[in-house]
C-alpha cells in the first residue's frame, strides 16, 4: 500500500491511540492523519506538483511524521537534511534536490539566514513559531479532507542524503514499497508487535530513524520521539514511558552504558534493542546484554536498500558464542545476497569479498546521478561497498567498508577487526583504526584511542594486547591518544577527518 493508505487505515482502526509522544504532548492516530491531510492539501494549494521535493532542516520533533505522510499523500517527496552539516552543505542539498520548499526549526534559523540569498525564490517555512507565517498556523488553515492524488507504492516518498563523509552527498530515492515490504517478515520473526512502545532517538535524516518511525506506524504503536541524543534522557524516557523496543547505533549504546546511574534506572520494560549502522565490538555487545537484560537483534543494511537486509536474531545472541556475535545475521525474506570479488564473481564461503544484494528494497536510484547508479547497481545487483564473508550456515560477517580497507605490504586489513580486538582492553573507552602512509609497506595501521576516565595505558601496552588477539600484520604500528573521536550524527566514525592530517600534501589517499 501507499504511506497515505497505511496511515489512513491505522487512524480508522484505533483513532484514539497515541501515535506520537514528545515530552508532555501526545498526538493520536486520528489527529496525525488529519494533520498529514492538511499538509498535503496545503502543498497542493500552493501549486506544487507531484514529485516536488520538500526539504526539512530540524531535529526530531512531533511534526516529522505528519510531514512525511503529508508529502506522501500529496505525491511529493520529503528531504530531511542532516542538521549537523555546515551552511554550504545544507545549501548544496537544498539546491541539489531542487527543493520546492524549505521548512526549518528555530535552532537553524541562522543557517537559513546565511544561505537564503543563494536559494532563489523557494518558500521558507519556519517551524516552532506561533506567528501566522509559521508552519503550524499554515497547516491548520488547510482542509483536513483526504487528498485525491492517485499515488502508487512505487512513487518516491523519501530522499535521504548519504553522509558525505567520503565525497559529495547523494540523494537516495526511497519508495513506500521498499519501506513496507519487509514488515510482514519482521512480524513473523518477532521484531515488531502491535503492543510495543517505540523509542525513536535516531535522527530522522538517517534510515535507522525514519524507517523505525514508519515501522511504528505500520504496527499501530505509540512512538516516543527524542529530539536530542542525550544518553541520560534516553534512559529516563525508557523508564517513564515503559519503552519496549528501539533502534540504536553502537556508539549510542556505549554512551548509555557510560551513564553512571544506568544500573539504577528501571529498564525492565525493554523487550528488544535493535542495533546497526556500524560493526559493534563483541565486548561492548556482551556488556550491553548484561546491563539491559533484554533481547538484542542486529540489523545490517544501508539507506540504498531501505534499511535492513540481514538480521541476527535474539536467539543468535548467545554470550558464550563470541564467533556468532560477530555476525550480522542471515538475509531476510525478499533479499538475495552474495559475496563477490573485484570482477563481480561469487567467492566461496569463508572468503572475504564485497557484499552485494538483489531485492525490491533496492532504491530506485541516486537523484540525478546516472554514473553513480551504474556503478552501484550492476546486472540487477546492488554493490554495498561493504567487505565481508558468508559462512556455511548462511550467516554474514562484515569486516568494514571496502573503501576503508587498509592495504599494508599487500595484505588486506579491515579496521573494524582491529578495533574489535583493541576494544577488549580494560582501559579503552573508544577506538578507531585508520591507515596512514608508510614508505615501506604502503600503509600502516594506526589506532586512535580514548581511554576511560582515570585509566592509564601506554601505546606499547595496547600494541602488545592486540598482538595476543589478531595476526601480527594487523597489529597497530602506532597509537595516538585523544579525548574524543569525531563521529557523524548517526554515530559513525568520521575517518576521513582522522586520516586527513597524515595524508595531507599527497596527491592520493592510498599508497
Amino acid at each position: 500500500m501507499t504511506l497515505g493508505e497505511l496511515l489512513r487505515r491505522r487512524a480508522a482502526v484505533h483513532p484514539d491511540r497515541d501515535a506520537i509522544i514528545v515530552g508532555d504532548e501526545r498526538i493520536s492516530y486520528r489527529e496525525t492523519d488529519r494533520r498529514a491531510n492538511r499538509v498535503a492539501n496545503g502543498l497542493l494549494a500552493a501549486g506544487m506538483k507531484p514529485g516536488a521535493r520538500i526539504a526539512l532542516l530540524d531535529k526530531n520533533d512531533a511534526n516529522y511524521l505528519e510531514l512525511q505522510f503529508g508529502c506522501a499523500k500529496a505525491g511529493m517527496v520529503l528531504v530531511p537534511i542532516n542538521w549537523r552539516l555546515a551552511p554550504p552543505e545544507v545549501r548544496f542539498i537544498v539546491k541539489d534536490a531542487e527543493s520546492a520548499m524549505l521548512l526549518y526549526g528555530p535552532d537553524f534559523a541562522s543557517i537559513v539566514d546565511a544561505i537564503k540569498g543563494e536559494l532563489g525564490n523557494i518558500p521558507l517555512m519556519p517551524l516552532g513559531v506561533t506567528s501566522r507565517d509559521g508552519y503550524a498556523a499554515w497547516r491548520d488553515r488547510q482542509s483536513d479532507a483526504e487528498p485525491q492524488t492517485g499515488t502508487t507504492p512505487d512513487d518516491t516518498v523519501l530522499q535521504l542524503y548519504t553522509s558525505g563523509t567520503t565525497g559529495r552527498a547523494k540523494g537516495v530515492q526511497l519508495c513506500a514499497r521498499g519501506l513496507l515490504v519487509s514488515i510482514p517478515a519482521l512480524e513473523q520473526i518477532g521484531v515488531s508487535r502491535d503492543d510495543d512502545i517505540y523509542l525513536l532517538p535516531m535522527p530522522f535524516f538517517h534510515i535507522g530513524g525514519s524507517a523505525m518511525a514508519i515501522l511504528a506506524i505500520a504496527t499501530g504503536c505509540p512512538s516516543v520521539v527524542i529530539r536530542d541524543l542525550d544518553p541520560r534522557v534516553l534512559l529516563e524516557a525508557i523508564a517513564t514511558h515503559r519503552v519496549s523496543i528501539m533502534f540504536l547505533v553502537p556508539a549510542v549504546i556505549l554512551f548509555m552504558l557510560n551513564v553512571p546511574s544506568v544500573s539504577e534506572i528501571d529498564l525492565s520494560s525493554l523487550r528488544l534493542i535493535l542495533y546497526g549502522g556500524s560493526p559493534i565490538p563483541v565486548a561492548l555487545l556482551k556488556r550491553a546484554m548484561a546491563v539491559f537484560k533484554c533481547g538484542f537483534g542486529q540489523c545490517y543494511g544501508m539507506t540504498e536498500a531501505h534499511g535492513t537486509i540481514t538480521y541476527l536474531s535474539t536467539e543468535d545472541h548467545d554470550p558464550d558464542n563470541a564467533a556468532r556475535l560477530k555476525s550480522c545475521g542471515r538475509a531476510i525474506p525478499d533479499v538475495e545476497m552474495r559475496v563477490v570479488d573485484a570482477n563481480g564473481v561469487e567467492v566461496p564461503d569463508g572468503t572475504v569479498g564485497e557484499i552485494v544484494c538483489r531485492t525490491v528494497k533496492v532504491m530506485s536510484g541516486y537523484w540525478h546521478r546516472p554514473e553513480e547508479n551504474a556503478r552501484a547497481i550492476r546486472a540487477g545487483w546492488f554493490h554495498t561497498g561493504d567487505a565481508g564473508y558468508r559462512d556455511a550456515a548462511g550467516f554474514y560477517y562484515i569486516h568494514d567498508r571496502v573503501k576503508d580497507m587498509i592495504v599494508s605490504g599487500g595484505e588486506n586489513i579491515y579496521p573494524a577487526e582491529v578495533e574489535n580486538a583493541l576494544y577488549g582492553h580494560p582501559a579503552i573507552q573508544d577506538v578507531a583504526v585508520i591507515g596512514v602512509p608508510d614508505d615501506q609497506w604502503g600503509e600502516s595501521v594506526k589506532a586512535c584511542v580514548v581511554l576511560k576516565p582515570g585509566a592509564t595505558a601506554t601505546a606499547d601496552e595496547l600494541v602488545a594486547f592486540a598482538r595476543t588477539r589478531i595476526g601480527g600484520f594487523k597489529v597497530p604500528r602506532s597509537v595516538d591518544f585523544t579525548n574524543e573521536l569525531p563521529r557523524n550524527a548517526t554515530g559513525k566514525f568520521l575517518k576521513r577527518i582522522l586520516r586527513e592530517p597524515y595524508w595531507r600534501g599527497r596527491d592520493r589517499q592510498v599508497n
